[in-house]
């Protein structure tokens, strides 16, 4: 059984992630670092790491983060059974901020490949 951990990064300027001002740290590097260890970490981030994350006055934070507050208010369970799994989530969010970015931003998710679809809402 698998210890089940999430991580939500929405950041631009992803080098201050490392707690570091000299460089620009590769977020895709961070993420696979994090969902490399084989407890279940699954890594969800807002942009690759050569991309800014966006924002708007109209969502009050960035377009990761309205995506994410729309999938797992629902708008991810594509299944419509009542819940929202990592790789219904992964889908929403991909096509999403890519609608509300007009395609300039591109989330990315990080698991390993033995971590199993589960549940993280259920409705």
């Amino acid at each position: 059984m698998y210890e089940k951990t999430l991580f939500f990064i929405d950041t631009s300027h992803s080098g201050n992630i490392m707690g570091t001002q000299r460089g620009v740290a590769d977020i895709d590097q961070i993420a696979n670092d994090l969902s490399s260890a084989e407890n279940g970490i699954v890594v969800f981030t807002a942009a690759t790491g050569k991309q800014t994350s966006q924002e708007s006055w109209r969502w009050k934070n960035g377009a990761f983060t309205e995506a994410l507050i729309e999938g797992l208010g629902g708008q991810a369970d594509y299944t419509k059974d009542g819940a929202i799994t990592i790789n219904e989530l992964d889908l929403y969010l991909s096509e999403r901020v890519k609608a509300l970015t007009n395609g300039s931003q591109t989330p990315t998710t990080s698991k390993l490949d033995t971590v199993p679809d589960f549940p993280i809402v259920l409705k």
